[in-house]
């Protein structure tokens, strides 16, 4: 392997291992020295590829977002053109997306909090990504009521974020389908859809 590459390798088994331990037992539990140990890589050689525990788990949200981002966009593009259709697509899409591996639902949801500042910046940028799919998605349809569609498109993050949230935290988890049919019917009536 060229230089280049073992350095793209050692980065990309830094992102493994920052997968499931950032996921449980979670980023402040994480040190450099676990994550190197699960990498199978030396310390000095984590610095080689990030500045610091911080920057691993910025890159892995990023690319937990741009993943999640790009499902929703296609489930949007393919969705029958009725706003109702293209918000029970986008929802289905990301819920099921986001749940499919319980270490993407804790990143994007929980640690994401729990990292205080550091995802700061990346979760804000995140946010507006989504809220943006979700005004470009419901653009094209009337309001009855004169409504800032950002505002809406927040809200609607926000209550997607929580639902998440449940699945993850709750003794009690409720069934995937129970969460998607709950958010569907909070964006439908928050976005005017018949």
């Amino acid at each position: 392997m060229s230089a280049e590459q073992r350095l793209a390798d050692r980065r990309e088994r830094l992102m493994t291992a920052a997968y499931t331990l950032y996921a449980k037992p979670g980023f402040s539990a994480t040190t450099i020295e676990r994550l190197c140990s699960e990498a199978r890589i030396s310390n000095r050689a984590f610095y080689e590829c990030f500045g610091g525990r911080e920057e691993l788990l910025q890159a892995l949200h990023e690319r937990c977002v741009e993943e999640s981002l790009a499902v929703v966009a296609k489930a949007l593009q393919e969705a029958p053109a009725t706003l109702m259709d293209r918000i029970a697509s986008g929802v289905r899409a990301y819920m099921e997306f986001a749940t499919a591996d319980w270490r993407r639902a804790r990143i994007m949801h929980l640690e994401v909090r729990r990292s205080g500042d550091v995802l700061a910046v990346s979760r804000q940028r995140a946010v507006a990504s989504f809220a943006q799919l979700i005004e470009d998605a419901s653009a094209e349809f009337p309001v009855t009521v004169p409504i800032d569609r950002r505002l809406v498109a927040l809200a609607v993050i926000g209550a997607l974020q929580e639902l998440l949230i449940e699945w993850l935290m709750s003794d009690h988890q409720p069934e995937l389908d129970k969460l998607i049919e709950v958010a569907v019917h909070i964006c439908g009536r928050s976005l005017g859809a018949t």
